[in-house]
C-alpha cells in the first residue's frame, strides 16, 4: 500500500475458501493514523457536524486524531457488546450488531454525526452504526472510510467517502 508518500506491506489473509484480502490495521501505526486523519480532514472540512462516531476497535486511533484536527472535544465509540459500565445501552438489530452507551446516546440526540470506519467490505458495520444513530435520534450527515474492500459497490456502501480501495483476491 502506498499512500501520501508512505508505504506499508499488508499481509494477505484468507477470509473464505478461495478468497483472500489485504489485511489493514491502524492499531499502533501513529504515522499512518496521522496521515489518514489529515487526508480525511480535507474531505470533511466543509461538513457541518457535532460528533464523530465509529465502531471499536481499529478505527479508535483514527477517531482520536481526526477529532483533534477537526477541533472536536469528544468522539463516540460503538462497542461490540454491552459492558458493565454502560447505562441504558441501546443495541442495533443487526445479526452482529453494535451497542451504544445510553449516556452517549443522550449526548448525540438531535446532533449531526459523521460515521468513520477503517475498511468497508459489505457496509454492514456502517449500517449498524447508522441504525444506532437512528435509535439515538441523531442525524448522519456524512460517512467516511479509509478503504473500500473490493471493486464492487454494495448497496450499504452508498454515500460513503473512500480514500482508496483494497483488492480482494479470488482463485
Amino acid at each position: 500500500m502506498n499512500l501520501e508518500g508512505i508505504s506499508r506491506k499488508l499481509p494477505i489473509v484468507s477470509i473464505a475458501p478461495k478468497v483472500k484480502v489485504a489485511s489493514f490495521n491502524l492499531l499502533g501505526d501513529k504515522e499512518l493514523v496521522c496521515i489518514l486523519a489529515k487526508k480525511m480532514m480535507r474531505k470533511l472540512q466543509n461538513v457541518d457536524f457535532d460528533y464523530l462516531v465509529g465502531p471499536e476497535v481499529k478505527v479508535v486511533p483514527l477517531l482520536h486524531e481526526l477529532s483533534k484536527l477537526l477541533k472536536k472535544d469528544r468522539y463516540i465509540v460503538c462497542r461490540k457488546e454491552i459492558h458493565g459500565y454502560m447505562i441504558l445501552p441501546i443495541k442495533s438489530h443487526q445479526p452482529r450488531g453494535l451497542v451504544l452507551n445510553g449516556l452517549d446516546a443522550a449526548l448525540i440526540k438531535n446532533k449531526k454525526i459523521i460515521i468513520v470506519d477503517d475498511v468497508v467490505s459489505t457496509g454492514a458495520t456502517i449500517h449498524s452504526v447508522e441504525e444506532l444513530m437512528q435509535l439515538a435520534k441523531a442525524k448522519v450527515v456524512s460517512k467516511i472510510a479509509v478503504f473500500k474492500q473490493g471493486d464492487r459497490l454494495h448497496p450499504l456502501q452508498k454515500d460513503v467517502i473512500f480514500l482508496g480501495d483494497l483488492p480482494v483476491f479470488t482463485s
